[in-house]
This record gives C-alpha cells, sequence and structure tokens, in this order.
C-alpha cells in the first residue's frame, strides 16, 4: 500500500484497501475556522440537536484567521460564534482573537492595520498554527474545513479539506466517509540550487500535470531529494496538491518531521504519541514521475489558474503593481528571512505588502538579527509595509478594508497559492504565483524578476 493508503486503512480498522475502496475512518483531528465553523456549527446542531456534545472535545481545533481584521461586522460576528460554541462545548483547543472569553470581538480601524489587534492566544493562519501548537501528527487523520489543509501531509499524515456538511457530521460522530484515491508519485532526486525554492517545485509539477490533473488522487512526494527539504519546503509543497485538484499530498516520515513534531507536541502539551507509516516495496500508483530538482528553475504560475506555468527568465517584459508575500505557503518564517535576503540594502519599487502567518512568525522577524538588524527592520526598511496582524488578510480577498486586498484592477506578483479572477481581490486583477524570493526580486525591480540576479 501506498502511505496514504496505509493510513486510510489503519483508520478504518482494515488490514488492505486499494484505490476506489469506499471506507468509514475515525477523525483524529478536525479543525474549522471563522468562514467555515459557523455554517459547520449550525449542521452539527440541526442534525444532532442544539444541545449535543462533540463526539471529542480534545480532537476539535478552532482557529478564526480568515476576516479577522476588518471592521465588517458579519465578519467579527464570526469570531464571536465561535466562541460561543467553544465556551458552550468547554473546546480546550479554541484560539481566540481576543482573551475575554465571554467578550466580543471588535476591530478597531482607528489603531491602522500595522500595530497587532489580537489577544495572548491567538494562532494565525490555521494551516501554519495547526502544526505550531502541536496539532499534526504522523499516521494521522486530519480533516479541515478549508481547501488547504492538505498542508498537514508534510508531516506524514493524511490530512484533507472537506465542507460544512461533512464537518458537521465528523463533530457529532467523529468519523466520516472516504473513497480512498489512487496515488500519484513524484520522486524528488537531487537538491535545489540557489535562488530556487520549494514554491518552484509545486508550481512545476502543477505546470507539468495541469491544474486538474491529479483529481481526487493522493500526490506523494517522496525520493532522496526529500531529505534536503525543511518542514516548511515539504509544507509549501503539500499545500498546494489542492492546486491540482489532490485529495491530499503526503510526504514520508523522517528525522527531521520526528524532530519538528515531537518539539512541538512537548511544547504545548499536546497528544505526544504518534505511529508513522511506511510505504510498501510492492506499493502501485496510476502514475510516477522523477523530479531533478537540481534542474528546477525560478517559476511563476500566471493568470487565471496555477497551471499556467511559466519560467521566470520567460516574463522580463510583464510589469507589476504590487507584490505580496504571506498566507500559510509564503508567509512562514523562512519565507520572509529569503525575502529579506534578496531585499537587504535596496528598496522595492512597487506597492509590497507582508503578512505573516502566525503571531509566533512575527516575534521571530522582530527578534531575529541579521547583523544590527532584525529581519523585520530590514523588510520595514526596504519599503515593505509589514503587518503584526498575522492572518489569511487579501489571499482569500476579504471585506474591502483587508490588509493588501486588491480594490481596483491591477498585477500582483504573490507568494500565495491560488490566483483565480478575483481571489485577491477585484475580478479584473491579474495574480502572478511565485516563491517568496522570486516575489523579492520582481518588487525592487518593478516587473518579473530573476531572483538569482539579487543574491546578497
Amino acid at each position: 500500500m501506498t502511505l496514504t493508503e496505509k493510513i486510510l486503512a489503519r483508520a478504518a480498522g482494515k488490514a488492505q484497501v486499494t484505490a476506489g475502496d469506499n471506507i468509514w475512518v475515525n477523525a483524529d483531528v478536525l479543525m474549522t475556522h471563522d468562514v467555515c465553523g459557523p455554517g459547520t456549527i449550525g449542521v452539527f446542531k440541526r442534525e444532532f440537536g442544539k444541545d449535543a456534545k462533540v463526539w471529542d472535545r480534545q480532537r476539535v481545533v478552532i482557529i478564526p484567521d480568515h476576516y479577522i481584521f476588518t471592521a465588517d461586522s458579519k465578519s467579527n460576528r464570526n469570531v464571536d460564534i465561535l466562541r460561543d460554541f467553544a465556551r458552550e462545548q468547554q473546546l480546550p483547543y479554541f484560539y481566540d482573537v481576543i482573551d475575554d472569553a465571554n467578550g466580543n470581538w471588535k476591530f478597531d480601524a482607528t489603531k491602522g492595520l500595522l500595530k497587532k489587534q489580537y489577544g495572548s492566544n491567538y494562532a494565525g493562519v490555521c494551516h501554519a498554527a495547526l502544526p505550531q501548537k502541536g496539532h499534526t501528527r504522523p499516521g494521522e487523520i486530519l480533516f479541515g474545513t478549508d481547501s488547504h489543509t492538505c498542508m498537514a501531509g508534510a508531516f506524514n499524515e493524511f490530512a484533507t479539506g472537506i465542507g460544512n456538511t461533512d464537518a458537521g457530521f465528523v463533530l457529532g460522530t467523529g468519523k466520516l466517509l472516504i473513497k480512498v484515491p489512487e496515488t500519484m508519485r513524484f520522486r524528488f532526486e537531487g537538491r535545489l540550487q540557489p535562488g530556487v525554492m520549494a514554491k518552484d517545485i509545486i508550481l512545476h509539477i502543477i505546470g507539468e500535470i495541469g491544474f486538474d490533473g491529479a483529481t481526487y488522487r493522493a500526490m506523494q512526494f517522496d525520493g532522496p531529494g526529500v531529505a534536503s527539504l525543511s518542514m516548511d519546503d515539504r509544507m509549501t509543497i503539500a499545500n498546494m496538491a489542492i492546486e491540482a485538484g489532490g485529495k491530499n499530498g503526503i510526504f514520508p516520515f523522517d528525522a527531521r518531521t520526528a524532530e519538528y513534531i515531537e518539539s512541538r507536541t512537548r511544547l504545548n502539551g499536546t497528544k505526544q504519541k504518534y505511529e508513522p507509516v511506511e510505504a510498501d516495496a510492492d506499493q502501485k500508483f496510476i502514475y510516477e514521475t522523477v523530479i531533478n530538482l537540481d534542474k528546477l528553475e525560478p517559476t511563476v504560475a500566471c493568470h487565471p489558474d496555477p497551471g499556467q506555468r511559466k519560467k521566470v527568465t520567460e516574463m522580463a517584459d510583464v510589469k507589476l503593481d504590487r507584490a505580496y508575500i504571506g498566507s500559510c505557503t509564503g508567509g512562514k518564517t523562512s519565507d520572509f528571512v529569503e525575502f529579506a535576503r534578496i531585499v537587504r540594502g535596496r528598496r522595492v519599487s512597487i506597492d509590497t505588502f507582508g503578512v505573516p502567518a502566525t503571531p509566533e512568525i512575527v516575534h521571530d522577524l522582530q527578534t531575529t538579527r541579521w547583523g544590527d538588524q532584525t529581519i523585520w527592520d530590514i523588510l520595514v526598511g526596504s519599503g515593505v509595509q509589514m503587518t503584526e496582524n498575522a492572518g489569511c488578510a487579501a489571499c482569500l480577498g476579504g471585506p474591502v478594508d483587508t490588509f493588501g486586498r486588491m480594490n481596483t484592477p491591477m498585477k500582483c506578483i504573490s507568494a500565495t497559492n491560488r490566483n483565480f479572477p478575483g481571489r485577491m481581490g477585484h475580478k479584473e486583477s491579474q495574480v502572478f504565483l511565485a516563491s517568496p524570493a522570486t516575489v523579492a526580486a520582481s518588487a525592487v525591480a518593478g516587473r518579473v524578476a530573476d531572483p538569482r540576479e539579487y543574491s546578497n
């Protein structure tokens, strides 16, 4: 069996499963957020009763993160609905925006968008927060009401996005009916060259197979090249499995995975026991290919979908209006460090917005020094507009007052993960997806630029 099949078989209590089987699996964690949480709660109460209790309080994680730092009253109210439910159900893993369990969330626009407006328990973007807070473990099943839940596949688990109805059912039963997906294998060999990042790997892959090339399939990333990839790299790649239509993305377990998981579960007091899976020698794939990492170049996904791949060297004549670094895919500490490496000692020439994925990343950037400056100071000094309000921000558009949102037609190069029309705001805008390094070089040049020409 493949990695995905092994996890699903275990969760179904079966010795063996095959692609195409329909099986009931036990969930290890259910995650929801402010966009889908109220709907999920509504389904749960409608189907199980207004006084029903969730199947396991320890396995429900609620992380408000999408439309948080906005004066839009309905968006603010969504967070209050989550708080009411968490209090009613006595859920230990609700990462509230405010510290008052009986309070109400209201964003204060008069304080501006740059200085933080959240309490001590706020966690930021759910997909980055889940591993940071110790909720991702090898061999487990993670369901989340967000398509990029597949990011947790970096940790050798089956992680996939589900809708509100399915999530409401899981809240009540802890189970879900799943069709075992076929598995596509992407074997990594070699290692990335300077100026090339994990984002370039996944953009290359999606360009090869198309934005629907992995529809309802597991994307298994393995091979000797994986050893050279950090956990941040693996998260970036697994995150965008959905951009090829994938059911999930998954990596093998190794010492790097173990080090991350064990440190995070100890730090947060979450469940430390886990059981990783290893693929069988005779595993069967619907598709196999080898990705030579050392041959990859900086890559861009052009409007209007991630399958529109071009090399950066083919796009030097594309002028830009905006640059953006942030989101679960491109807002990690290592992403900002690479961005800072390019812009250090330079100035951006177009409006450039930076949104760290989590408060922990804000802290990292404000305390990690490079010479006599912090990474945060380097970014701000180069002209990047950095906000301390970690969250999804303009990655999903949001209300018109969302930080970095495109409210007029423009061309933006972004380290985010999705670029269909209207994704980051105005429906006539164009979003070019690229690595943090390419976004940084392009922000300096004012056009799509090769980061290999801006090394420091």
